[in-house]
């Protein structure tokens, strides 16, 4: 960069810093640039921050550059607050005079009422949030007072005291005044040393209670030695609480925990000449009023209700159909019939049995989760000798029940998307009588892919193929775990499923036609709501491909053509795995997730799979599938795949988030041919991999990218090499995108900054995200020269790309759309035809250019896509 360069950016960054003060100019405020908290050493910046209402105004990049304040600013000066307050006031006055006049007229009166409802929500709105530009695309400014950081200083110093156990910490304040007249308030901490506890009692009168609280004291909050501190002392009455709820004290709450400290006295801390940093804390927890102990209740008399029993009729409520007695349980039906047997089976609330709040909630959450009832309450209608009469009432779901979902179909040029499709899902619940769902699911796809040719300035963009997919799945899903022996009564506190399902699938891509009979027995169940298991006893698939027909037969050819390269190349694996087969596999996944849709918190998501294909293969020898192949002509597969999916979600800002993901696994094939199903490789690329790569065709290794017109040499990378047309003296490599790379290993990672734009309709999101990683075979491929993982070219293999991101929040879905470009490609290191030099074009995000978006060597790639990448 020259001179002059460098000093137009210093002088243009001048002017936009002097723009982004220069409102302050028209007031006697000071604008807010950022809030500073230092000196804190134990407790995080983050909780003290919390304190601070004024949050600064929102800045690009941690730059003096505020846009939203810009823009509010700028609006304001053609907003009029008094004249839309006096409109208001004046269409008010005409509504209650045009009212008198059609108050005999019903119908006149209540259009009357919905016009001057919008028409005064509209006014309202204007005056208290600003004109549309000021609500949507600006931000009202933060103005400095010394009163509120006085305020906020306050808040810190009383928190660090009686909260965080610092009873002698202070918290005063400092302002920089900034050069565009902004203002910085550092907020100045000190500690000083923690109060810990010395010693922890109980002051409990009831024995039972004392006996109880203390028989649970290893599983306190409170321990000897610690930092006094508010929120763990919250957290220990919550404990102590759901203690007793759970254990018959039916009426007993929070309220009933008093907690007192006490430090040494003035005296013997002036005799010691220290400061007294001990403290002695009581637990206190008093009997009732007038009473000598906390009362104990037992479960009464249970009723459950199903049905329409609980709608009421001009006579009364309407009287049960059918009247079952289950273990001590009485269950009035009305209508519909249920299996009183597993509904028993999800009841908790015995007779007789002490109250428990987390038998309570179970037993709600278990028959809710069932999926046949709308809605399910419990209700202790009498108290009488402390034994709780119990009513359960449920209302059950339409027995039969279609549902739809559809999508629209996106394209654009260089990159495959998602397309139109439809879900149609037909229902019928309580199909035998015992709880069990019939679900047939009909569903259809179009995908667009676009740009098969490759990616040098020489490529022509072929016309956009379009692959449909065609599916239909019935299945039977029963509310337990069907296994033999008692085994699967251990699963009845945790929501198992049992599915059994056949299904078909026709996908006709432009590079091969494949269809699949399937059949799956899987078992599911759930121990906690962040915690989900899946087993897969047995998943067995019918495949069949072919390469012919169709308007895209051209294509098809080429892509058979090139796997036949491979096979005479010696790499028969992905040929075989296109041979007509049977598939079979056992797997088990656990999934762990805190993050909620739609919340903006500290969460993470954990998923791991694992899965064993052919394992009934292993009691037959080789020679026994390798005739049975040659007889039936159905190939059979022997393979191990794992696969662990990491993400963590970190909140900046209340709508600012910083995400990351770390995605890796591994396809082991052990059979007679070394081969897996081609769903079960891995690959990279596409709107929920690596963005700047097309969807699945990036990698192995640093193989090239190479079409059926390149020479395949066994154990030398040869690309070919084609003429510039702008230049015919001039060779140009050609990589050659049209075909999918699959691989054994799988390792990608991202990095995501989301934050939110405006509202418009919608939130309008932004991002900017980082992604880096690639697929290796585990074997030598002798077709695929550089595929191969290995440890010393491990870091030069992966592929890096970056770029932004745009997304359209409807709160119940998001549209996506991602641009991403290559920063480093591990495939861009060659020989040169002309002259046989090694040339390493590997880092190409110099040969990025906006006057060349969709062509060269790092075209942009726009993604596509419904939903958060992860």
């Amino acid at each position: 960069m020259g001179v002059g360069q460098l000093t137009s950016l210093i002088t243009l960054y001048t002017v936009l810093i002097t723009l982004s003060g220069c409102y302050t100019s028209r007031t006697n405020d000071y604008l807010l640039y950022t809030n500073s908290i230092r000196g804190n050493r134990t407790v995080i910046s983050d909780e003290l921050e919390a304190l601070i209402p004024q949050k600064p105004n929102r800045r690009i990049l941690r730059t003096p550059l505020t846009p939203a304040l810009w823009i509010y600013q700028a609006s304001s000066r053609r907003y009029n607050r008094d004249s839309a307050i006096a409109e208001l006031a004046a269409k008010t006055t005409q509504f209650e005079r045009q009212s008198e006049l059609v108050a005999s007229d019903p119908a006149a009166l209540k259009r009357l009422n919905r016009r001057f409802g919008r028409e005064a929500r509209k006014l309202r709105r204007y005056a208290e949030e600003g004109n549309w530009w000021m609500r949507n695309l600006g931000e009202k400014p933060t103005y400095f007072y010394p009163r509120d950081a006085e305020a906020n200083a306050l808040k810190m110093q009383t928190y660090l005291r009686r909260t965080k156990g610092f009873l002698r910490a202070t918290a005063e304040y400092t302002v920089d005044t900034l050069l565009d007249g902004r203002v910085r308030v550092n907020y100045l901490i000190d500690e000083k040393e923690p109060y810990r506890l010395r010693s922890i009692g109980y002051d409990i009168p009831d024995s039972n209670v004392r006996v109880l609280v203390q028989a649970e004291q290893s599983k306190s909050y409170l321990k000897i030695g610690d930092r006094f501190d508010g929120d763990k002392l919250d957290n220990e009455r919550t404990r102590i609480e759901e203690l007793l709820r759970n254990n018959g004290y039916y009426e007993f709450g929070r309220n009933y925990i008093r907690v007192s400290a006490s430090r040494d006295t003035a005296a013997s801390v002036v005799a010691s000449n220290a400061q007294s940093t001990l403290v002695d804390l009581t637990i206190q927890i008093p009997n009732p009023p007038l009473r000598n102990a906390h009362p104990l209740y037992q479960i009464g008399d249970v009723n459950v209700r199903i049905g329409s029993t609980q709608e009421p009729t001009a006579t009364g409520p309407i009287s049960p159909t059918d009247t079952v007695s289950q273990n001590g349980i009485l269950y009035f039906y009305s209508g519909r019939k249920f299996a009183t047997r597993l509904l028993d089976s999800k009841i908790r609330l015995r007779p007789g049995k002490l109250y428990s709040q987390a038998d309570y909630t179970s037993t709600q959450r278990q028959l809710f989760l069932l999926n046949q009832f709308k809605f399910v309450n419990i209700n202790f209608t009498d108290t009488t000798g402390r034994r709780l009469r119990t009513e359960i009432r449920a209302t059950p779901l339409d027995k039969y029940e279609i549902t739809t979902e559809g999508g629209l179909f996106v394209l654009y040029q260089g990159q495959g998307y998602p397309g139109p499709f439809a879900n149609l899902t037909f229902r019928i619940r309580n199909f035998f009588g015992g709880l069990e769902t019939f679900e047939t699911n009909l569903r259809a796809g179009i995908e667009a892919q676009t740009g098969f040719a490759d990616s040098s300035s020489t490529s022509q963009i072929r016309d956009p193929y379009l692959a449909q997919e065609l599916g239909l799945t019935t299945s039977l899903i029963f509310p337990q775990i069907l296994f033999p022996g008692r085994l699967r009564f251990t699963f009845n506190d945790l929501n198992p499923r049992t599915q059994i399902s056949l299904g078909y699938n026709y996908t006709n891509r432009p590079d091969f036609l494949r269809q699949t009979f399937r059949t799956t027995l899987s078992y599911n169940w759930q121990k906690a709501p962040h915690h989900q298991y899946s087993f897969f006893l047995t998943d067995l698939n019918l495949i069949r491909s072919s390469f012919d027909g169709g308007p895209n037969e051209q294509l098809r050819k080429q892509f058979y053509q090139r796997l036949v390269q491979l096979r005479d190349a010696g790499n028969r694996v992905l040929f075989n795995s296109f041979l007509p087969s049977i598939a079979s596999n056992m797997s088990f996944a656990y999934t762990y997730n805190t993050n909620v849709f739609g919340e903006n918190r500290r969460a993470n998501f954990f998923r791991v799979a694992l899965e064993s294909g052919g394992t009934t293969l292993n009691l037959l020898s080789s020679a026994a599938i390798r005739r049975f192949t040659e007889q039936t002509g159905l190939q059979l597969f022997k393979y191990l795949r794992f696969n662990a999916d990491f993400r963590h979600y970190i909140p900046l800002r209340p709508r600012t988030t910083l995400a990351f993901r770390v995605n890796s696994g591994l396809l082991y094939s052990y059979g007679p041919d070394r081969s897996a199903p081609y769903e079960k490789y891995f690959f990279a690329g596409g709107s929920n991999s690596l963005r700047a790569w097309r969807p699945r065709r990036l990698g192995p290794g640093s193989a090239y990218p190479r079409s059926t017109e390149s020479k395949v040499i066994p154990g030398v990378q040869v690309p070919t090499f084609i003429t510039d047309p702008r230049n015919p003296e001039v060779k140009l490599p050609q990589f050659d995108y049209t075909f999918e790379q699959p691989g054994d290993f799988l390792l990608e990672g991202s990095a995501e900054l989301r934050w939110r734009y405006f509202h418009f309709g919608a939130d309008i999101n932004g991002a900017l995200f980082l992604d880096a990683g690639n697929v290796w075979t585990l074997r030598n491929d002798p077709a695929r020269q550089n595929a191969e993982l290995r440890v010393n070219k491990l870091v030069p293999d992966i592929a890096v790309g970056t770029g932004t991101g745009l997304r359209i929040d409807f709160s119940y879905f998001i549209i996506r759309f991602d641009a991403g470009i290559k920063v480093w490609d591990p495939a861009r290191r060659y020989i040169r035809e002309s002259d046989g030099q090694l040339v390493d074009e590997r880092f190409l995000l110099p040969q990025f250019t906006l006057k060349r978006l969709s062509r060269g060597a790092n075209p942009l790639i726009v993604n596509f896509g419904i939903g958060y990448p992860f």
